[in-house]
């Protein structure tokens, strides 16, 4: 039981990393205790709640922004963090402040500390302790309305003791697979756990196998459901368009259309609103182009299979676009996610940079090059953050005519925003996972 003093932000991360390496706990009693000892505040403001295996930061972040040009004041949550701790808990966008966590966690470590004396499986996760933030935040600040993000898979997931007015499922593929199950079947069934019912589902793209499953048990729960492929079939030049780059961000602007259309008047949402947000959609770390002295960097999280798919499209037409194969700078959490991504970046790489994010589940330089394909001809680095990116407006990968590629796990990516970005603060990588 961790007890460390929490008198100042400094103590405050050291306590909070203290429950995060006891590691991630699932199943929503612990955290329907807890609500009911801070009095239920996630029930204070309607919700969206946003479940898949990808797409669900982007959906939530999409909401968010048509929800703004609507007018409403909203709270958003979601996970891991980039950079800052307090990206998880937004309110109009504005980040929970080092001040307001200090507070949060003063309020709330003497609780789950009474909660876990009683019993010791009873005491909050770290995970557990940011959401019932969000929920507090939210209800404190007044909002409107809520956006929440699952961490992992649904049925279990500590955000699911909210009653939405619309559960969101963006996308289903194998990932997670020692938690959620080891086929599409039942990581549907896991991500399915979010409906509630007789609560409206919109689902985004999906195998047929996955939204069969779904459609089943929405149906024993009188949940009605609706589908981005039976709304905008599969032609992709038929979908919405946000300023966020490349088709699936299309998928996923047409899965947050059909959730603002489910909202619909009671919320002041029509198409120009929609059309208007997601115009203005602020998600950085998807396809994102910077320029570091003149040269263009691409900044990308594609840390899974399905992840690796959309990879391989968005760096083929990267050569087609530059005339050229970019420099790729890659990390990866665990080898199942790593072979199908290394195995796309050795067809369109001119050389491949290891970087290794700082988390305990992260790939080795060893393990990657063991994963890398044996015909890859180009030349592999083994790399670090800081000596790629030795200072804010620099990477040191490469020549002054080659674009450099980033991406993998979004723990890589906070690490190397952490470095463009100084005048974030210190990167809270430490507290990233989960």
């Amino acid at each position: 039981m961790p007890t460390r003093d929490t008198t100042d932000y400094p103590a405050v991360t050291d306590y909070l990393f203290g429950l995060k390496a006891r590691g991630a706990k699932f199943g929503i009693d612990r955290m329907a205790l807890l609500a009911a000892q801070i009095g239920h505040p996630e029930r204070a403001v309607p919700c969206v709640h946003v479940a898949g295996t990808n797409g669900k930061g982007s959906v939530s972040a999409m909401l968010d922004a048509i929800l703004h040009a609507a007018g409403w004041h909203t709270g958003l949550y979601t996970s891991p963090h980039l950079v800052k701790l307090g990206e998880r808990v937004q309110v109009d966008r504005h980040i929970l402040s080092e001040g307001e966590i200090t507070a949060y966690t003063r309020e709330l470590k003497p609780i789950a500390e009474r909660l876990g004396t009683v019993n010791a499986d009873d005491h909050p996760s770290f995970f557990e302790f940011m959401t019932a933030m969000a929920f507090l935040q939210f209800a404190r600040q007044r909002c409107d309305l809520s956006v929440i993000e699952v961490g992992l898979g649904g049925r279990l997931d500590a955000t699911n003791i909210v009653t939405p007015l619309v559960s969101v499922i963006t996308s289903i593929s194998m990932d997670h697979c020692e938690f959620l199950g080891d086929s599409i079947e039942k990581i549907a069934a896991e991500k399915a756990g979010t409906i509630k019912p007789g609560r409206p589902v919109v689902l985004g793209r999906m195998p047929a196998v996955a939204e069969g499953v779904i459609r089943a048990l929405a149906a024993d729960l009188a949940a009605p459901v609706i589908s981005v492929a039976e709304e905008f079939g599969g032609d992709v030049a038929r979908y919405p368009t946000t300023n966020l780059e490349c088709d699936y961000q299309r998928w996923n602007a047409a899965t947050a259309t059909l959730v603002a259309r489910m909202l619909g008047v009671p919320w002041k949402i029509t198409a120009a609103t929609i059309a208007d947000g997601l115009r203005h959609v602020d998600w950085p770390g998807r396809w994102q182009r910077v320029r570091l002295g003149g040269r263009l960097t691409i900044l990308d999280a594609s840390h899974n299979p399905e992840g690796a798919q959309v990879l391989d499209a968005n760096l083929s037409r990267l050569v087609t676009e530059i005339g050229r194969k970019p420099i790729v700078i890659v990390g990866v959490l665990g080898a199942v996610r790593a072979r199908p991504l290394l195995a796309t970046i050795a067809r369109h790489a001119a050389e491949i940079h290891f970087a290794v994010p700082s988390q305990v589940r992260a790939c080795s330089h060893a393990e990657l090059e063991s994963l890398l394909p044996a015909n890859f001809s180009g030349r592999v680095v083994r790399a670090t953050v800081e000596g790629l990116f030795p200072t804010s407006d620099r990477c040191a990968a490469g020549g002054p005519n080659d674009v450099i590629v980033v991406t993998g796990s979004i723990y890589l990516l906070g690490e190397v925003m952490a470095r463009l970005e100084p005048q974030r603060g210190p990167g809270e990588g430490r507290l990233q996972d989960f």
